[in-house]
């Protein structure tokens, strides 16, 4: 894909080597608000505004957006702000009274990416659009719906476009809003290069005090920006107060997150990194062969289980491999819930080996 970045835009985006910024409150809610919020953001390093206007609420009868009316208040309070403005489409209507009012940047937000239809509907209605637009990832942790969601903008023609990383909706809960998975975002990069990625964590933590820990393991990441919700006057917040900070908060937040090096060209760094590199490349490769004679005793167990029509799990045999592997995790100074991961899915694979040879046909010759 030939995505044009962020600072080409053309929107007099500069973030002097710094991390983009976008901020603003979760709700447009009176015109007061957006011009109070945005002219105090207008204060700190903060490159792009936002805010709702059309909010697709779990539950009926909750606040959901002033709706087309507050698309006047976002642009004029960024004018006056001097910064671009964005806010979310779900659906070729918004697209249109968005582009009508002069916004300059749309999102798709996660409960409109999860639905191939809806995208494809803003994907038609943008045609012949020369608009920036950013794509958060699906509510569930599928990443093969948010590279079609980037796929079908950019067959549309749009060709700058962006990822928002908000997290992902799991059960059961565990300390965050949306669970992170940060390796999801990762292979997103892999898979589409030259795609900018910005984190949301607002939207991952869900609460405030999470806010500065999240957004430095974003960047610790190499995250191209991240976007973070600011009220003017967040604990009357009509929609998710509990995650969003005032703008001096927001101030402070970011002047203590630090900017990593993408590299250095210290000689002695780059020496001894491609050393270790190259001890990771050996080890990996002694594991890989460790892990190639693990299945073929595996399926050598396979051959036993069917010539003696035995089921192919063993819950007290499996038992005993996660316990003991378990136990000897710690103590080997390998972190447990990685172990554990790692045992699940070579069992997974390993059942799935058996089940191969259990189920496979012996052809009539050889009967």
């Amino acid at each position: 894909m030939q995505i044009i970045n962020i600072k080409d835009w053309g929107l007099g985006i500069h973030t002097d080597g710094s991390p983009l910024v976008i901020s603003g409150p979760c709700s447009a809610e009176t015109e007061q608000q957006v011009h109070q919020t945005y002219s105090a953001l207008a204060k700190y390093p903060v490159h792009i505004l936002r805010a709702g206007i059309w909010k697709p609420r779990t539950r009926p009868n909750s606040f959901e957006g002033v709706g087309s009316t507050g698309l006047q208040w976002i642009k004029q309070a960024g004018k006056m702000a001097g910064l671009p403005v964005c806010v979310e489409v779900a659906n070729a209507q918004h697209v249109e009274e968005a582009l009508q009012a002069g916004i300059d940047i749309l999102w798709i937000g996660a409960r409109t990416t999860v639905n191939p239809f809806a995208v494809q509907e803003i994907a038609n209605a943008l045609v012949g659009i020369d608009i920036p637009v950013m794509i958060k990832n699906p509510i569930n942790p599928d990443l093969e719906l948010w590279i079609g969601a980037i796929e079908r903008l950019y067959q549309a023609g749009i060709r700058k476009l962006a990822a928002i990383h908000r997290g992902f909706s799991i059960f059961p809960k565990d300390e965050y809003r949306n669970s992170p998975q940060w390796n999801i975002p990762i292979e997103l990069r892999r898979r589409i290069r030259g795609l900018e990625i910005i984190a949301d964590p607002s939207h991952i933590c869900g609460n405030r005090h999470m806010l500065k820990n999240v957004a430095q393991t974003a960047l610790d990441l190499n995250f191209d920006g991240i976007m973070l919700e600011s009220h003017c006057n967040p604990d009357e917040a009509w929609s998710d107060a509990k995650q969003q900070v005032t703008p001096a908060q927001l101030g402070n937040i970011l002047a203590q997150l630090i900017k990593r090096q993408k590299t250095t060209n210290d000689p002695i760094f780059k020496r001894d990194l491609k050393r270790l590199r190259e001890e990771i490349d050996a080890v990996d490769y002694q594991f890989l062969d460790l892990l190639r004679k693990r299945m073929e005793f595996v399926r050598e167990i396979g051959d036993y289980k069917k010539e003696n029509n035995v089921a192919i799990l063993q819950i007290e045999r499996w038992e005993e491999i996660y316990r003991t592997r378990m136990v000897k995790a710690p103590k080997m100074r390998v972190d447990i819930e990685f172990v554990e991961g790692l045992l699940q899915a070579i069992h997974k694979e390993s059942i799935r080996q058996q089940t191969e040879i259990l189920n496979k046909k012996i052809p009539i010759h050889q009967k």
